[in-house]
């Protein structure tokens, strides 16, 4: 097991020095001080080595936001929460901020891209649905939105240039509208 977690470790270094297209299993098996052999018996391809790197630190990511489900008030503030956090673990790590920026042989950037992203969205938000009820029904829109301005605050708001508390602040006036009107609608008042 100390081969496989040292591999996907050297994987992520290679894709946060050399990006996507800089990973064969090559490259990997000399960060790994591993035989190439080693790499394809125990993941068979270059694509599912990736693809095992890239899920295990998106797996990490969602740990790190269920501080801020039992923490948040309110949808709105989980939202917020999740897009400014998420900005500073994604940019502070190499691998998720290749991931996220990168472009390229970057798989997030291939056809069926946003679909895996809305469906990861969907299920770091499904647990808020039980705390805040009024969120059933509405998980999708909610992803939806969280897809498009996750990626708009990686791409344009770099913490050099808006603070979190800025971006946090930003982020609140212009969701509040949106997450109010799910009150409004579970009350009968839309």
């Amino acid at each position: 097991m100390r081969s496989r977690d040292s591999i996907l470790e050297a994987t992520r270094e290679v894709i946060g020095r050399a990006g996507f297209g800089g990973v064969t299993i090559a490259a990997v098996a000399k960060q790994a001080n591993v035989s190439r052999q080693t790499i394809y018996s125990i993941f068979g391809s270059r694509e599912e080595l990736v693809s095992q790197a890239v899920a295990e630190r998106l797996t990490m990511l969602t740990g790190a936001f269920a501080d801020l489900l039992q923490n948040s008030d309110s949808p709105l503030e989980l939202v917020v929460g999740i897009a400014v956090e998420g900005r500073n673990r994604i940019l502070g790590d190499p691998l998720l901020r290749v991931l996220a920026l990168g472009g390229g042989a970057n798989p997030m950037f291939d056809p069926g891209a946003a679909a895996r992203t809305h469906e990861y969205c969907m299920a770091l938000l499904a647990p808020a649905a039980e705390r805040f009820p009024e969120l059933a029904g509405r998980l999708g829109l909610v992803a939806d939105v969280g897809m498009h301005v996750g990626w708009s605050v990686l791409c344009l708001d770099s913490p050099d240039a808006r603070s979190d508390d800025d971006l946090r602040a930003f982020l609140t006036t212009w969701l509040a509208p949106l997450m109010e009107s799910f009150t409004k609608a579970g009350s009968g008042e839309a």
